[in-house]
């Protein structure tokens, strides 16, 4: 069967068409390929990026499934060639065809469409591609969830469970794709910079060996414009968060189980009640017990920010008792939740804080205390502790605080090593440019340029919800779990959260 139709999680029961809609000749993709004449250009060409190693089996499966529906050729596996090779060598090979008069390659090049799947670090690494590019027109990507968090396709709409992997899920997939809108996003760039440590090095320490890993931060050369002389700087970017303290130390603990016992993590509910044991284990939900108030925010570091494009840096005061700070740029954070919420009406007008939008030049700032405190999300209204919204946000660490810190880009977490005789060590966060991604029905995310919808009024006033400050959250806590509305999921067990 050359077609499909749209499943129940599309709109409708619409058609998606045939397949060749979405078939990309071999001598697009493939430069030596001989040229042959198509009577219709593909309505949706797509250029499939698949993580072979995400989701169990479930990676592998999907190759075998999109290879047999489009052309053998459009379909990447990801653990076999990097996206950067892949698309240099296609818009390499754009540009030649267009140079002869090529038509086809006009066209396919102007409504090409990605689709990766994989977990979130591996559609970051992706965007990051397509950023680095510097493309006229960029093209749109769609994400297919294949990990754990899955953030980046539950916030436009693709959903957080792991798909099927056979062919009609595959067409049913291919037919959401066509018939998804466009919708720009923030893209966030991160600088850390330090003296040349006297001993040790200082570079990130990753859980597990993954070509994204190192594509999120790395070091700079010594021609790179960002370069010091006798300074250390590392950079990287992020579509979706950056977080620092107990909820990457966290997530470092669990890439690094599955590092060593990867044949225990192919299953998605059991993956994340491995993470609910070493948030557990690691004393994320009694951290005033086990956990140094030395690694507190405030302890490790002063941050500062300057809310608007051209404005003046002013310090950011940090509760005491935060420990994970997430500078949030869509709204969602571990496995869906929206720690930022939606600000009501006295917020807006006391602190100058507004929803979250995804191109508005801005990224939210949000505060945790402990793991109970992460469980307020599951709350009606339930946030973190707002703290700003800002352009460009600054992390000036204390002379000899800490040894090391975690951090944690797009779900991909590394031990941060810091030179303990070093007062210099900053962490700069600021706005770069947009990516522009491909939103399903379901979409989360929110643009500026949208109107209100009337759903959104419902939830808009959070304020008399609020636990923003330190006597709000000691009060909050003794009536933790006493309201009705509150439930935790059915898979968790409360005996052992005690």
């Amino acid at each position: 069967m050359d077609g499909c139709a749209i499943g129940s999680n599309g709109s409708g029961s619409k058609s998606c068409g045939p397949l060749s809609d979405y078939r990309i000749p071999d001598y697009i993709l493939k430069p030596d390929s001989e040229r042959v004449i198509v009577d219709n250009a593909p309505s949706c060409p797509v250029v499939v990026f698949i993580n072979s190693r995400s989701g169990g089996q479930l990676g592998s499966g999907l190759i075998k499934s999109y290879r047999e529906v489009l052309n053998e050729a459009q379909v990447f596996d990801l653990s076999e060639e990097s996206p950067d090779k892949v698309l240099h060598r296609l818009y390499a090979n754009f540009q030649r065809l267009k140079s002869n008069g090529d038509l086809l390659a006009i066209q396919i090049e102007k409504s090409l469409r990605l689709i990766v799947a994989g977990g979130d670090g591996t559609a970051s690494w992706l965007l990051g591609v397509v950023s680095d590019l510097k493309l006229t027109h960029s093209p749109p990507v769609a994400t297919v969830p294949l990990g754990t968090g899955n953030n980046l396709p539950f916030s436009f709409g693709w959903g957080k469970k792991n798909p099927a992997t056979d062919q009609e899920a595959v067409k049913s997939f291919l037919g959401l794709v066509k018939e998804a809108r466009e919708m720009s996003i923030d893209s966030w760039h991160i600088i850390m910079r330090m003296r040349v440590p006297q001993e040790g090095p200082c570079d990130p320490i990753a859980p597990l060996e993954l070509p994204h890993s190192l594509h999120a931060f790395h070091r700079v050369t010594g021609s790179d414009e960002l370069n010091v002389e006798g300074y250390h700087t590392f950079r990287g970017g992020f579509w979706n968060y950056f977080s620092m303290g107990m909820d990457a130390q966290v997530s470092y603990g669990f890439h690094s189980e599955r590092k060593k016992n990867p044949e225990k993590f192919k299953n998605q509910l059991s993956n994340q009640g491995t993470y609910a044991k070493l948030g557990l284990k690691q004393g994320w939900f009694a951290p005033s017990l086990t956990h140094s108030s030395s690694r507190n925010i405030s302890q490790l570091a002063k941050v500062k920010i300057m809310k608007r494009p051209g404005g003046k840096w002013e310090e950011l005061k940090i509760p005491s008792s935060i420990r994970s700070i997430i500078c949030l740029n869509l709204p969602s954070f571990s496995g869906g939740f929206n720690p930022w919420g939606t600000p009501g009406t006295r917020k807006k007008q006391d602190r100058d804080l507004t929803a979250p939008y995804v191109d508005d030049g801005l990224i939210e700032v949000v505060g945790f205390r402990d793991a109970w405190h992460g469980l307020v999300l599951l709350a009606p209204n339930g946030h973190g502790t707002r703290l700003a919204q800002a352009h460009r946000i600054r992390f000036e660490f204390h002379k000899g605080a800490a040894d090391h810190t975690f951090m944690r880009v797009d779900g991909e977490p590394w031990k941060q090593p810091l030179p303990s005789n070093d007062e210099t060590v900053v962490v700069e966060i600021s706005h770069l440019r947009q990516v522009t991604m491909l939103a399903n029905g379901h979409c989360k995310s929110k643009s500026v340029e949208e109107p209100p919808t009337p759903s959104s009024h419902g939830h808009e006033n959070d304020d008399s919800d609020s636990l923003e400050d330190e006597d709000e959250w000691k009060e909050g806590r003794k009536k933790f779990g006493a309201a009705d509305t509150f439930k935790l999921p059915d898979e968790v067990d409360i005996a052992h959260l005690s």
